[in-house]
């Protein structure tokens, strides 16, 4: 519990259950997802739940028609961090590259989570908060 309270590595203050896409998702099925103001970063996934790619609205060019693969405009490289890693370590790395999230992923590539930085920069996103954004957005629309 203390562990959850006061977190040390990744692994203590990931997402772990964040929305993902599949492997043939198009454009439009990836702009339909971004049309959330609170999603920011598409993780595509295949059957197996490895991630193949991620996806920021800008990695999409305009231009681009809505049925063509949305997988080939993403990137691993610079998105992704092992569960272990310190918080410390982790969020300089967000920092650096100006981000506020990283997919989560194993030594096989398989999707663990996803660790997000709050836009105030003082804490992390977690399951509880994402759950009840949800819950409201679901009872905001009467779905």
């Amino acid at each position: 519990m203390l562990e959850t309270l006061n977190p040390r590595c990744v692994k203590d203050a990931m997402i772990t259950c964040p929305k993902t896409l599949s492997e043939d998702s198009s454009v439009e099925e990836v702009r339909r997802f971004f049309a959330d103001d609170h999603v920011h970063f598409a993780l595509i996934v295949d059957l197996n739940g490895r991630l193949l790619t991620t996806l920021e609205r800008s990695d999409i060019p305009a231009e681009t028609t809505g049925t063509t693969k949305a997988s080939g405009f993403g990137t691993i490289l610079g998105r992704t961090v092992e569960p272990q890693q310190s918080l410390g370590a982790a969020t300089t790395t967000l920092q650096s590259a100006g981000r506020r999230r990283l997919a989560v992923g194993d030594d096989e590539g398989k999707l663990l989570g996803l660790f997000c930085r709050k836009r105030t920069g003082l804490s992390y996103c977690n399951n509880a908060r994402v759950a009840a954004r949800a819950a409201g957005l679901a009872m905001s629309t009467g779905g």
